[in-house]
């Protein structure tokens, strides 16, 4: 007998144990295809929709809120089915004892279905409120970090750890009163239940004074009305703690369904960008480019000269499709550039901005992109950006770590290397941003020589220091001037 029961519960604690774990990893998919589909809805973002939210709060997205569906949604979900299979074998078991247990069973579960209604509502609120609260001290944390620097620089130390302690708390906080509320709302059901029960108890007490049901049936009766009370309890909790809704509707979902726009297939430059009457401007108060035209013919070089504010960056975005809200023809070998996508568009262009950005990985992986170049490539991409004096100095060489943001090498390092992954993914146009600004006078010279000599790319570069000699080897040369003093 011992040994039966010794067996029976081994069974049992093997078959929860599967159980669990396929609610583990079933969970953990879900999760996936959630991040899956932020990721799908990131990529769809055009340039100014991406940055119209802060980093913060698209980590929020991917890290607290799929971390609330988990704990609001897929774990209820899984805990429910449980409770149904406890629910519908307390009601055949009453079933054979009196129909009026059933009965009795049925208002029971009525009422604790229909109990977390009238506090949902509120606990949808306070799980708004805990998300944007959450958001608003993971930004402020991000901001944090990201002055550390300047912390530590001017013997703020004692600041860093009172500001750090108390975005700790602002976001554990939240999280607390929330999981206050909710247990508060299942105390205020749990109530219920035992009132349910005890009058269950009173109705089979009844039966049996009336010789309906015998005596011997009153604990079982009452055990099996308590499965049901206890299992809607738990339904009923359970319904209280799903906000999936609520959370789903915050985050971007993709329409997988959803048919993508016929575009026109787009082939590398062949003749010429031409530019005429384009204006634009980020404040309709203050114009950044009005009227301008330029021409950019394939394989000539062009400069954009002027000072700060004049446009000259701004340019270079609409070029990339960016910045889509500008007035004016761009024509790409004579076919309007809104006829392209901005990816069409980007895989025409490298672009090289004044102000690098490095993944956390080697400078291999920086330059290459997770894409296959033979060794011939990857070396006349280092030669050509000047970056093979630096290799030799590093122990790893191509494999040294740059670290977070590239904080383990120079600015003029992190210049070479994104200029030599602009030049190993061969596009026939070039956009240079101040890309050279962090470079010494001779690595400069090496690079821009470079770029000029090379007879197939485009190169159109910005730069607010360049001396007469460098200004003669380009085949234009244009000047743009803040349009306050065009008037």
């Amino acid at each position: 007998m011992d040994s039966s029961r010794s067996g029976l519960l081994g069974v049992l604690s093997s078959f929860t144990a599967l159980q669990e774990h396929c609610q583990a990893k079933t969970i953990r998919a879900l999760n996936n295809t959630v991040r899956d589909e932020l990721y799908h809805s990131f990529l769809r973002k055009n340039h100014i929709d991406f940055h119209q939210s802060d980093t913060g709060e698209y980590l929020a997205w991917l890290t607290n809120d799929v971390k609330q569906l988990e704990q609001f949604a897929w774990i209820p979900f899984f805990g429910c089915v449980g409770k149904i299979a406890q629910i519908v074998f307390s009601v055949l078991g009453l079933a054979f004892l009196h129909w009026s247990l059933v009965v009795f069973s049925v208002i029971t579960a009525v009422v604790l279905w229909l109990s977390p209604k009238l506090f949902q509502k509120k606990l949808e609120l306070l799980g708004q409120n805990c998300g944007v609260q959450q958001t608003a001290a993971i930004n402020r944390l991000k901001d944090l970090l990201t002055g550390f620097d300047v912390l530590q620089f001017f013997g703020k130390g004692d600041l860093f750890l009172q500001q750090g302690n108390r975005i700790s708390d602002d976001i554990e906080k939240p999280s607390c009163q929330l999981s206050y509320g909710k247990s508060r709302m299942e105390a205020a059901i749990g109530f219920i239940n035992v009132a349910l029960q005890l009058g269950s108890l009173v109705l089979i007490a009844a039966l049996t004074s009336m010789g309906l049901v015998t005596t011997g049936t009153l604990a079982g009766g009452v055990n099996l009305i308590g499965g049901v009370a206890n299992g809607f309890n738990s339904l009923a909790g359970l319904r209280l703690s799903s906000r999936q809704q609520a959370i789903l509707c915050k985050l971007p979902v993709v329409d997988t369904d959803s048919k993508s726009e016929e575009v026109v297939p787009m082939t590398p430059l062949n003749d010429s960008i031409t530019i005429d009457g384009l204006s634009f401007c980020y404040d309709e108060k203050k114009p950044i480019l009005k009227d301008a035209s330029f021409r950019f013919e394939k394989g000539k070089k062009y400069a954009l000269i002027g000072p700060s504010g004049c446009g000259k960056s701004t340019l270079l975005k609409i070029l990339l499709g960016w910045l889509p809200e500008y007035q004016g023809t761009i024509r790409f070998d004579g076919r309007d550039i809104r006829e392209y996508t901005p990816e069409q568009l980007q895989q025409q262009m490298s672009y090289i901005e004044q102000n690098v950005f490095l993944f956390n990985a080697s400078i291999r992986e920086n330059i290459t992109l997770d894409e296959d170049f033979t060794e011939e490539q990857l070396r006349k991409a280092i030669h050509d950006s000047a970056l093979e004096n630096d290799l030799l100095s590093m122990p790893n060489g191509l494999d040294t770590l740059v670290g977070e943001g590239g904080c383990n090498i120079s600015g003029g390092q992190k210049q070479r290397v994104a200029i030599a992954r602009a030049l190993i993914h061969e596009r026939s146009i070039l956009l240079v941003d101040e890309g050279t600004s962090a470079l010494d006078a001779q690595n400069a010279d090496l690079v821009e020589k470079s770029l000029l000599a090379n007879p197939n790319l485009t190169l159109i570069l910005i730069s607010h220091h360049l001396s007469d000699k460098r200004k003669a080897q380009f085949d234009c040369v244009y000047e743009l001037m803040p349009t306050s003093s065009r008037a």
